[in-house]
Formats: C-alpha cells, sequence, structure tokens
C-alpha cells in the first residue's frame, strides 16, 4: 500500500524475511539490536555493513544515538547512504533519528520484526529519542523510503513480547474499528499465520488512513493513536524503562484512561472493564501498583508532549471503536481515575 506524505508517498509492502532482504539496496547500513542480529544476521545480504545496539529502551538514548552515527562514519557511510532499520520499535525510532539527523538526512528503509513496530512504529514517520524525564522528547517527522513487513519474523518471537504487540492492536479496535475488535475476539488471544498477517495489514491500513490526515501531528487527530500512552509512557518513566515492555504499559494505561473518560461521561459506561478483559485474554496486564503514586504519575504526564503548560490533555474513547482528544482535564478527575484503575 502506498503511504502519502507532505513530499511525496512511501510503500508499505507484506513479504517474509527473505524477499525482505532481497528488496534491500545494495551497500546499505543495517542498523540492529543483539537479539536480532543473534536470529537474523546470518540471513543480511552480503553487501550491507550491520551497526549492532543493545537491546531494550536504553538504546533509545543520546549517548547511543552518537555511538550509531560515529559508527557509520567509520564504516564510511555518506550522504546518499541508505540506513536501514531492522528489529523493533527502538530500534526503528533510533535508527531513524539517525537517518533523519546524519548529514542533515539519508535514505531509510523500516524492517520491523515486533509486532508493536508492525502495526505502529515503523508507519507514519516519528523517530526519535528518550530522554531520563520522558519518552520521545527528543525527534522528527521522516517518513521512510519504504517499509517491509516480514511477518514471518514473528515466529521468532517470545509469547511476552506478541502479547505486548496485541496491547497496540486493541489500541486500534477501541479507537478506530469496533469491527477489528470483534474480529479478534473470534481468533485465539494472539492470532497466527494467516489471521496475523491479516490483523497487521488492517493494523497499518487504519494507521495510514489516521496519519494522512494529520502527519504532523498538528490538527488533534493523530493524537487518538496515543489513546493509553499518557499514562503507559509516565508508567515506562517511573520504572526506569526496565520491568514494563511498551506495550505492556500501555494496556495498563489504556484501562486507565478509559476510566478517566467513563469519569468525564465521554467514554460509555463498562467499556473500560470490556477492553480490560479483552487486554487480559490476550495476556497482558492491566493494573500497576504504580497508578497509586498519583502525584509521581501526574508529574511525569506533565512532560507529556500533548501536554500545554503542564495542562493536561488526553485521547479519550467516546465510543468503542472513536476516540478524540480532550484538553484541560483536570488533575482531581485523572487522581480518581489512576486510583479507580489500579483497584484502590
Amino acid at each position: 500500500m502506498e503511504i502519502r506524505t507532505r513530499n511525496g508517498s512511501y510503500e508499505v509492502r507484506l513479504a517474509d524475511f527473505d524477499r525482505a532482504m532481497a528488496a534491500l539496496p545494495g551497500g546499505c547500513f543495517v542498523v540492529t539490536d543483539e537479539n536480532v542480529a543473534a536470529l537474523h544476521g546470518h540471513r543480511l545480504p552480503a553487501s550491507c555493513q550491520t551497526v549492532v545496539v543493545p537491546a531494550g529502551e536504553g538504546s533509545k538514548s543520546l549517548g547511543t544515538y552518537q555511538g550509531v552515527v560515529e559508527r557509520l562514519l567509520d564504516l564510511g557511510a555518506d550522504r546518499g547512504s541508505t540506513v536501514v532499520a531492522l528489529g523493533g520499535g527502538v530500534v526503528g525510532d533510533l535508527a531513524g533519528f539517525v537517518a533523519a539527523t546524519f548529514m542533515r538526512g539519508v535514505r531509510l528503509i523500516q524492517v520491523p520484526t515486533s509486532l508493536v513496530a508492525m502495526v505502529d512504529s515503523s508507519v507514519g514517520g516519528k523517530v526519535g529519542l528518550d530522554l531520563p524525564t520522558g519518552k520521545n522528547l527528543i525527534g522528527a517527522f521522516y517518513p521512510p523510503s519504504m517499509v517491509l513487513v516480514p511477518v514471518d519474523a514473528l515466529e521468532t518471537l517470545p509469547r511476552r513480547h506478541l502479547a505486548n504487540g496485541m496491547a497496540e492492536v486493541w489500541k486500534y479496535a477501541y479507537i478506530l474499528d469496533r469491527e477489528l475488535g470483534e474480529r479478534l475476539e473470534s481468533f485465539e488471544a494472539v492470532p497466527a499465520g494467516e489471521e496475523m498477517a491479516e490483523v497487521v495489514s488492517r493494523c497499518i491500513c487504519l494507521k495510514a488512513e489516521v496519519v494522512e490526515q494529520d502527519e504532523l501531528d498538528r490538527h488533534g487527530r493523530r493524537a487518538v493513536l496515543n489513546f493509553g500512552h499518557t499514562v503507559g509512557h509516565a508508567l515506562e518513566v517511573l520504572t526506569g524503562y526496565e520491568s514494563l515492555l511498551h506495550g505492556e504499559a500501555v494496556a495498563i494505561g489504556m484501562v486507565a484512561e478509559a476510566k478517566l473518560g467513563e469519569r468525564l461521561g465521554l467514554t460509555p459506561a463498562g467499556l473500560s472493564e470490556r477492553l480490560r478483559a479483552d487486554l487480559e485474554r490476550s495476556g497482558l496486564p492491566t493494573r500497576h501498583e504504580l497508578l497509586g503514586r498519583t502525584e509521581d504519575v501526574l508529574r511525569a504526564m506533565r512532560r507529556d508532549k500533548k501536554a500545554e503548560a503542564g495542562v493536561l490533555a488526553f485521547s479519550l474513547l467516546t465510543d468503542y471503536g472513536s476516540c478524540r482528544l480532550v484538553a484541560g482535564v483536570s488533575e482531581s478527575d485523572v487522581e480518581c481515575a489512576l486510583m479507580e484503575a489500579c483497584g484502590a
């Protein structure tokens, strides 16, 4: 499928891993992490040169970014080079930001190998780094020239990481596509094979529709994709990006933000508990003790990119399959929703 951008368009293509590798241009520079390199490094084209970073959210840092840039220079990369992001969301964001800034921008190809990256982070052009104070506080809009999606790479993922990606899948269902949610209910907890390919393709289409309407996140439409992320990102910061995977934090955040929507009278009563049941069936956590530390969570959320002058904004459900950005949410309502979501 083609995704239109302000400067043109790029193709998103589902292919098996070997065909994705065959589609890479000769002499490209592959940025990947230790886990993906161990699983797939031997399958890379011989003409590619590889830069390997540690696995995990900690690699979305200024220090790792500098190391990758210096390594590219050592390997002879120049303004005509192509950077390939081979891995999950962390690698995609890191390598994408490298591509956006190396010699003022070089060609980028995204090859996502995790479910989170396939359905969400590899599409849409957002790239960036974390700071200790918050997620994605350094970044850019830098669309790839191509996204190659090797769905068969999911066969190597541990069960926890597949469940982690299902948080983003359920997000699409609840914010945009009730029919997708009802389809998911007919599958096993985590789809496989052709069912997974169907789910991945549908999620990419949904994200493409939103991104084409609001590529630079200026009109509030793209903000709906952040449902669950305001609370989720705060939990990631408070846990030091260690004990919770991104999708796990977002799952907890979605339930909390659905509770908030119910409290404000925007979200139909009971929808948060239906969402909780769907997430738990996919093996995701929906509660966390940190939600009870409301002032700590609020402090982290005040740094969220949707907040303005410290005033909180959330993407909240208005029905199953619809969502909108709500600004100026009172902190007292947020505190009550957080306490309810953690079971207190």
